[in-house]
């Protein structure tokens, strides 16, 4: 079976049942939680801040995977790494000292990562590719659970794979958006190997296990 890593969004999640949702997650092979934050400003949209993320730190030992599209996400890095943090995730869009904000968050002791939204080119990662452990490729518009993956996205995730191939980098390639048993195995065969996906495990018809569950038979399609 190909080796990916599964990263569940807790934007999809019952937060009534927050933790039990995330126990019957770890119970069944889920390996990172994944924390997006919206603002309202950068997306159109306000989630949820550090608090959560030291919510999910109290109920988990797994990683807690922490995407930021919120504006000046350099005046928050400390407070998510405090909280719990362990990837810290910043978009090139919004972040225009994004070598210091990578180098910072490596000095919290998070792993960094750099994000590029739909309509943002793979090029304009190329001189921050040796500071980042992972690349997140949104493969829908970033604001909201449920989009449809954007298909056009595919050849970008082949590029950002052939640069970080070229740079001798470390990082791993990350997928946000549209992530279903159908599209998993696409980004796959470009290069992606950790995968975001909300509605597909915690609003999954057969429950949450049976959506970790098909969404890793997918991989080894």
């Amino acid at each position: 079976m190909t080796n990916i890593l599964l990263s569940g969004s807790i934007l999809s999640a019952d937060f009534a049942r927050l933790g039990e949702q995330i126990h019957t997650a770890q119970e069944a092979g889920i390996d990172w939680i994944h924390v997006e934050v919206m603002d309202g400003q950068f997306v159109p949209n306000i989630t949820m801040g550090p608090f959560i993320v030291e919510t999910c730190r109290r109920i988990t030992n797994l990683p807690v995977d922490v995407h930021l599209m919120i504006e000046k996400p350099e005046q928050m890095i400390d407070a998510f790494a405090i909280a719990g943090a362990t990837t810290i995730s910043v978009h090139i869009e919004n972040t225009p000292h994004i070598y210091r904000t990578l180098q910072h968050i490596r000095s919290l002791g998070c792993h960094p990562g750099v994000v590029l939204n739909p309509g943002t080119p793979a090029s304009s990662i190329a001189d921050v590719l040796h500071l980042v452990d992972m690349v997140l490729v949104m493969t829908v518009n970033p604001g909201s659970s449920g989009q449809k993956f954007i298909m056009n996205t595919l050849p970008k995730i082949k590029q950002v794979h052939d640069m970080i191939e070229t740079s001798h980098s470390n990082g791993m390639i990350e997928v946000d958006g549209g992530v279903t048993v159908d599209t998993l195995p696409l980004a796959l065969r470009e290069g992606a190997r950790i995968f975001v996906t909300a509605s597909a495990i915690f609003n999954y018809a057969g429950g949450i296990a049976s959506g970790i569950h098909s969404l890793r038979g997918a991989a080894a399609l």
